[in-house]
C-alpha cells in the first residue's frame, strides 16, 4: 500500500483529499503544517507528498526547497497545491521542487490522476502494476508472487522488499536505504535487520530457483540482478 504524506492546514480539504486517497487504497497521514510535517517525514519517509503552499509557519515552498536539498528526501515526489494561479506562482513552485502543481479549486478526478501520473514518473514502485524479472511475477493487487504456476510463499515484510528491488533493478542498495524505502523508519530498526530478512526472501525464492536473483555487494549492500546463471534460467 502506497504512502501518500496530505500537508494541509484547511481541514475540510485535508479531509476529502484524504478520503478519496484512502477510497483509491493509498495510506494517508495528514499534517496540517510545515513542523508537523516534517516529524512525519522523519518517522516514516511517504511515495508521495500533497503540499499546500500556504501554510502556518514555514511555507509548503520553502518546505519543498528543504526536501530537495536533502540527500534523503530529494527525490520524493511532491504535488504543489495552491490557490495562487499565476504562471509567476506556478514557475517558483516547480522551481523549488514539485513535480507537479494543482490550484485550488481542483476536481477530485483530477487530483487523482495527477497522483497517479506522479507516481508513474517518480516511484513506480508505489503503483499496484504486476512486474516480472526472468520469469518471476509479482503482483501488488494479489500480493502474489509466482514463477509460472508455481506460487512463492513469502512473508509480508519479504513482499515488499522483493517488490523493492523489482521495481529498482540492478542497483546497489544500501542496508540504511533498504530500511528507510521498505520499512518506512530508519530510526529504530537495526540495519542489520535487512540482512534477516533477505536471508529469508533468499529461502522463499529457492524452491523456484530464483534465490540466485538477490546479490550481495560486499561493502555496499543488495543488489536484484536479472542475469542469472545459465542452470538457473
Amino acid at each position: 500500500m502506497s504512502r501518500v504524506l496530505v500537508v494541509e492546514d484547511e481541514t475540510a480539504i485535508a479531509e476529502l483529499i484524504a478520503l478519496n486517497l484512502r477510497h483509491a487504497g493509498f495510506e494517508v497521514t495528514v499534517a496540517p503544517d510545515s513542523e508537523a510535517a516534517q516529524a512525519q517525514l522523519d518517522r516514516v519517509l511517504p511515495d508521495l507528498v500533497l503540499l499546500d503552499w500556504m501554510l502556518p509557519g514555514q511555507s509548503g515552498l520553502a518546505l519543498a526547497k528543504r526536501w530537495r536539498s536533502a540527500s534523503r528526501t530529494r527525490e520524493l515526489p511532491i504535488i504543489m497545491l495552491t490557490a495562487r494561479a499565476e504562471e509567476v506562482d506556478k514557475v517558483a513552485g516547480l522551481d523549488a521542487g514539485a513535480d507537479d502543481y494543482l490550484t485550488k479549486p481542483f476536481s477530485t478526478h483530477e487530483l487523482m490522476a495527477r497522483v497517479r501520473a506522479v507516481l508513474r514518473r517518480k516511484a513506480p514502485q508505489a503503483l499496484d502494476s504486476a512486474v516480472e524479472i526472468a520469469g518471476l511475477r509479482l503482483d501488488p493487487a494479489t500480493r502474489r508472487v509466482q514463477r509460472g504456476e508455481q506460487e512463492v510463499k513469502i512473508g509480508p515484510t519479504e513482499f515488499k522488499l522483493l517488490h523493492f528491488f523489482m521495481t529498482h533493478p540492478e542497483r546497489v542498495h544500501s542496508r540504511a536505504q533498504l530500511l528507510d524505502r521498505v520499512w518506512g523508519d530508519h530510526v529504530f530498526i537495526e540495519e542489520r535487520t535487512v540482512d534477516v530478512h533477505v536471508k529469508r526472501l533468499r529461502e522463499a525464492l529457492t524452491p523456484v530457483n530464483r534465490a540466485q536473483l538477490i546479490e550481495t555487494v560486499r561493502g555496499a549492500g543488495y543488489r536484484l540482478t536479472q542475469q542469472l546463471a545459465a542452470d538457473a534460467a
